[in-house]
């Protein structure tokens, strides 16, 4: 069962890898304060996770710069999807907002639905 994980997750990496979406195109401005917004963000992740590998497309087609946390080979990181976010799954978006207070997001379309409604269908 390991190595049939192993190689799930090799494919995965290496079609993403041949696949890679292109990123959304903004101005220089416009892209400057999406990276700004970003910042409150971090995507608590596993490398070869299909979802995870399904949200961070997401994340580059939409050019956004989320920090990614490595919950699986990061203690601390681990740690802290637990005790905060109350339960060790990926993907989990951590969301920092403006009143410093904290929210946690799982399941990958609902993190894809919030990025793209916040970063992508901004213009009404």
């Amino acid at each position: 069962m390991a190595f049939i994980r192993w190689f799930l997750g090799k494919l995965i990496l290496t079609i993403n890898f041949l696949t890679t979406p292109r990123g959304l195109k903004r101005t220089a401005d416009e892209q400057a304060q999406t990276d700004k917004q970003t910042h409150q963000l971090a995507l608590y992740q596993f490398h070869a996770c299909p979802f995870c590998v399904k949200v961070r497309r997401a994340m580059k087609r939409y050019s956004l710069d989320i920090e990614l946390r490595d919950a699986k080979n990061n203690e601390t990181f681990r740690q802290e999807l637990l005790e905060q976010g109350g339960r060790i799954k990926v993907p989990c978006l951590r969301i920092t907002n403006n009143d410093g207070g904290v929210s946690w997001m799982y399941e990958s379309n609902d993190i894809i639905r919030y990025l793209e409604q916040r970063f992508v269908n901004t213009k009404a």
